[in-house]
Order: C-alpha cells, then structure tokens, then sequence
C-alpha cells in the first residue's frame, strides 16, 4: 500500500459524502495504490450509519467506530494504528482541509523529507477566537520546543509510516507532532494549503482547550529536554534539595555537638530533603534505563475501537 489518508469525524454526517468523494478524487489523480480510513469518534448523528453504507461500494474505505468521543488525538491515533500505507496522511472531517492539496504533499516528499505539514496561510477562522490564539500559540511551541513551525493545529499532514507509528500520541498532542518527530531527527518542511470556512454543522473546538494544549507543551518541552540524558536533568533538579540538605544536617550535627540535642524542625527537614535527593536521582536511573533499553510504548488505543469495516465487511471488538 503507497498511502493511506485518515480523517476523524465527529457528528460531520453532513460532510462524509462530500469528503469522501473529494478524497477520493484526490487519491485517485496521484495512480497510487490507497486507503482511505474514516474514524468516527462516537458521533451522534447518522455519521458512522453513512460512511459505512459508503464503504460496502468501495473496498479501499476503511471505517473505524469508537464506542464513545475521545477526541481527534485518540481518532487520529487510531487510524495510524490500522492504517498500512508507506506515506500517511491526515485531515480535518470537516471539509475546511482541502483533499486536493493530496498531490503537493507527495511531491514534497520526493525532496527526501519525513514529514510534511500544512500551513493555513489564508485561514478563514474566527479572528479572535481562533486566528489570534492560534499565532500565539505557534509562536510559544516554537520556542518552547526549538522547531519553528508556522501552523502546529494544522491537521493537513503528511508521515512517513514508520516515522509516525513509533509517536506516541495522547491528549492533544497531534499538533506536537513535528516537535516528537524531531527527537528521531526527523526531517521536517513545510507547505501552504488551502483552508475553506465551514460548510456544515459547528465548531467543536473553542478556547476551552487552551488549558489542554498548555499542559501537553509542558509534557513535550519535558520529553524533548530530558529523553536523551535523563540523569543529568535529574541530577540538576536534585542540586537544591541536595544544598538544603546538607544544610540542615549540619545544623543537627551542630546543635548535637554543642547542646546534646537537636530541634525537630532540623532533623525532620534534613531527612525530608536527603529523602527528596534519594528520590529524584532514583528517578534518573529508572529513566536512564528505560531510554537505554530501548522505545517505550506510552499510550494503547486498540481498546478504544469498537467495530472496523472495509470493503463493507464488519468486524467486532469487545
């Protein structure tokens, strides 16, 4: 299989059979062998009741149902998962990713990259709501993680399969791709794409999420510093606690020498402080050895799918 191209869908049953077609004849211009995998995240509607009716007349469209809505990062997660392409693709279900910008994708990856990511640069989103956060955003990724990229919450992506199956994904974090991929030396470009406004339904992002996203750039800024020399940024952290440590053993051995005794507070602080010592340089041999012996698989979403169909055949999962 040359390429598999994966859209979540959440409640887009207005969307599905636009989309599909318009992958499809995406797909279909490139002369490549595909699939196309559609995860329906737990939609509500008659989203999933469509795309499957959708699949039993085309053997290269795969559906993949949830048994609840767990959002885009476990939807996406999931189609990568199942998905057997040598280059993947990912896109919005919602019709504001263009499938026709397919082709420019598999033409930058002929330059030798391992993955490509879209740039809105003509976004038709809410200005305040969504344009302006969006910037600020980017730019605090890019510095935060070292790698410059101009649209991050861009779902329009392009991998090499086995680059993007060995990322562990979780939360929100699709949009950390490039930032993860970098820790493999990935080599990463850039392409502007076409964004369209929405045509059907309502947004199911908003700024709600900010909090989400703020959490999982501290996860990532954390994986990219410390993965490769755990010990030694465990070894930094530990410096403070080690000085307060020896700090308040040598009052304890001060107050023993000259009045027999010591305070509580003194000997209560100094264990408590050797013991946080102890403690995060134990933590740094334990992440020493995990990166040492090899990749760690974080996150398992195959008990999050509840039925897969292709070429119209069903297939149940308990």
């Amino acid at each position: 299989m040359d390429l598999s191209i994966i859209a979540p869908l959440y409640n887009e049953e207005e969307s599905v059979t636009l989309l599909y077609e318009k992958i499809k004849a995406a797909a279909d211009s490139v002369k490549k062998k595909y699939e196309i995998i559609f995860v329906d995240d737990g939609s509500k509607d008659n989203t999933f009741s469509i795309a499957e009716a959708l699949a039993k007349n085309d053997s290269n469209l795969k559906i993949i149902k949830f048994r609840g809505n767990y959002g885009q990062t476990p939807a996406m997660s999931a189609g990568i998962d199942n998905a057997s392409g040598k280059i993947i693709i990912t896109m919005d279900g919602d019709l504001q990713n263009d499938p026709g910008d397919i082709p420019l994708f598999l033409e930058k990856f002929k330059e030798g990259y391992d993955l490509v990511v879209g740039w809105r640069h003509n976004r038709q989103d809410k200005l305040i709501t969504r344009k302006i956060p969006s910037k600020i955003a980017n730019w605090i990724i890019g510095k935060v993680t070292g790698v410059p990229i101009r649209d991050n919450g861009c779902s329009l992506k392009a991998y090499r399969s086995e680059l993007i199956k060995k990322v562990p994904l979780y939360s929100e974090m699709h949009r950390f791709i490039p930032a993860m991929a970098s820790l493999a030396g990935a080599r990463v470009a850039q392409i502007k794409v076409r964004h369209h406004a929405r045509q059907f339904g309502e947004s199911k992002y908003g700024l709600s999420r900010i909090y989400k996203v703020l959490m999982d750039l501290l996860t990532i800024k954390m994986i990219v510093s410390f993965s490769a020399k755990p010990m030694f940024w465990f070894t930094i952290l530990s410096i403070p606690f080690i000085f307060l440590s020896f700090l308040f053993i040598s009052l304890v051995g001060y107050d023993v020498i000259f009045f027999g005794k010591s305070s509580f507070v003194y000997v209560g602080s100094a264990i408590l402080f050797s013991t946080l010592v102890a403690f995060l340089l134990m933590c740094g041999v334990i992440s020493e050895l995990v990166y040492k012996t090899g990749d760690v698989q974080l996150y398992k979403l195959s008990h999050l799918t509840s039925v897969i169909i292709k070429g119209g055949k069903r297939n149940e999962y308990e």
